[in-house]
């Protein structure tokens, strides 16, 4: 049982510290089944409340240690799919990068959680002050963590944990960070009342529901449809993993055969997913005749996923493809993986574990083209698998103009495990966000058309060769988050870390006040 005693005007729950590390274990896996892949999007912000609770009392060197525990229990359950292919040494270094990231941010949430009731002892510094700056200081580590190292891992943020829920509507209004931030301000505005001594309990949850229901009432944003497009989104079955063993031909024969049952479907454009095509047809001419005939008999273009070959640098691309035409726009992934799509620092990290550096043959380029397709007059975002998760990606292609983004990707490494829902999950969001249709089309799934609205309107069982064919809303609505851009992550995660200065400050004064002799 936590003790329990007076300081103040806040009731301290400090647990002993083996009981906050079990309880910060527990909270990992609490806040990752609060994920779309277990459908339980309200354990999210109870997961973050309970790491909060595990952090009451503490100091920042026992909050780093809480926080590693949280963050390994979170992380290595959350992405436990990257095993699949890459084995435990990927998964282990991964997940122990991310959770040093989250340990850092929990020693610093931990130190405002002790000195923030003593610096802003007023009703509205309890209650509103320190929430904002722990809140913003989750969403400076969530932010720092998405761009940095090797450009970062945007994955696990708990935004993503709402694509499902009833806040999920206000990422139209402040973006992911901005989803982010409130729903870490519930968490911690939660703990904070559990401290409060000056309220009672009716108070209490009159706050609470107060809170909540102001959030819940903010209205959707308006998406107002600029016209329609009507487009067919292909999905092979096709085993592309690193992985497989295929023919060359293989994965492009099974792309085309899930295509020919809607030959003569009156579309727009058609889209094939990342690595559709596994023979480039920029340098072979059969590749090149196969998607000549695709294009010719559906009367459109067709997006074709493939690698390339260009100036000696291969890229992860996408091809805009016409008929006796060739390829008419390219666009090269921005932010190819690291350790998965190209080896940063290889001769630092291959005596580490040679046999898996060694997996990764060849890097892919960085690519420096921009991230959009005209395809007759429909503006088309183009994201190639974790390009949905780079919010300036996302920005870039709103800011010229798209009115629809095609995500296109390969999940076939990862199985059936928890991935693929998770990056349907962003893709949901980014639809939100951007008041955009957004396609998220997979060699294998999951493969879904997802509305302005979150709604999804068309989806392809996994691991099932089909076809979606759908008139879809396009629109070139800028949303508040659009508008805003990175400023609204920059503001609340400035708000955390001015914050945390003031906090700090404000302990080593106390510090130096009990340590000087009276007078």
């Amino acid at each position: 049982m936590p003790s329990l005693n007076q300081q103040g005007s806040e009731r301290a729950l400090t647990l002993p510290f083996w009981a906050a590390l079990v309880l910060a274990g527990l909270a990992g896996v609490v806040l990752d089944a609060g994920y779309p892949d277990r459908d339980m999007w309200v354990l999210a912000p109870v997961g973050v409340a309970l790491m909060f609770v595990s952090l009451l009392g503490r100091g920042p060197w026992t909050g780093l240690i809480i926080g590693l525990v949280a963050g390994l229990s979170f992380w290595l359950t959350h992405i436990y799919w990257i095993t699949l292919y890459l084995g435990p040494v990927p998964w282990i270094a991964l997940g122990g990068l991310q959770s040093i990231f989250f340990a850092v941010g929990l020693s610093l949430t931990a130190v405002v959680l002790r000195m923030g009731p003593r610096l802003w002892p007023s009703r509205l510094g309890r209650l509103l002050v320190v929430p904002v700056v722990v809140a913003g200081l989750w969403t400076a580590r969530e932010a720092i963590s998405a761009v940095w190292p090797y450009g970062g891992f945007a994955w696990g943020r708990v935004a993503l944990s709402q694509s499902e829920g009833p806040f999920a509507s206000l990422v139209a209004w402040v973006g992911m960070s901005g989803l982010s931030f409130l729903i870490v301000f519930l968490s911690a505005l939660t703990i904070q009342l559990l401290r409060s001594v000056q309220l009672d309990h009716v108070q209490h949850a009159a706050i609470a529901v107060a809170t909540i229901l102001l959030l819940l009432l903010v209205p959707a944003f308006p998406v107002l449809e600029s016209g329609t497009t009507r487009l067919a989104a292909i999905q092979g079955a096709s085993d592309a993993g690193l992985n497989a063993q295929y023919e060359p031909g293989q994965i492009l024969n099974d792309h085309v055969s899930a295509t020919l049952p809607i030959i003569g479907e009156d579309v727009d454009f058609v889209v094939w997913p990342e690595n559709a095509s596994d023979i480039d047809p920029l340098r072979y001419p059969q590749a090149a005749r196969v998607l000549d005939y695709i294009s010719r008999e559906m009367s459109a273009p067709v997006l074709a996923g493939t690698i390339t070959l260009q100036d000696g640098t291969y890229f992860n691309s996408s091809l805009l493809w016409k008929a006796d035409q060739g390829a008419v726009d390219i666009y090269d992934k921005v932010h190819p993986v690291p350790f998965a799509e190209y080896m940063p620092d290889r001769a630092f990290w291959r005596p580490f574990a040679p046999d898996l550096i060694d997996l990764i043959g060849r890097d892919y380029g960085i690519g420096t083209r921009d991230n959009i397709f005209d395809i007759d007059g429909v503006i088309a975002g183009i994201a190639i698998c974790f390009d949905i998760a780079d919010d300036q990606l996302i920005h870039n292609m709103i800011d010229d103009h798209a009115e629809i983004i095609l995500g296109q990707t390969n999940n076939a490494d990862f199985g059936y495990t928890d991935e693929s829902v998770q990056q349907l999950a962003i893709a949901r969001l980014r639809a939100l966000e951007s008041g955009r249709t957004v396609v998220n089309i997979s060699t294998v799934g999951t493969s879904a058309i997802i509305g302005p609205d979150g709604q999804t309107i068309d989806r392809l069982p996994t691991w099932e060769p089909g076809a979606m064919v759908q008139t879809v809303p396009l629109s070139s609505t800028i949303t508040p988050a659009m508008a805003g851009g990175r400023q609204i992550e920059w503001f609340v995660s400035g708000l955390g870390l001015a914050g945390f200065l003031l906090c700090a400050l404000g302990t080593r004064l106390s510090r130096q006040r009990l340590s000087s002799p009276e007078r």
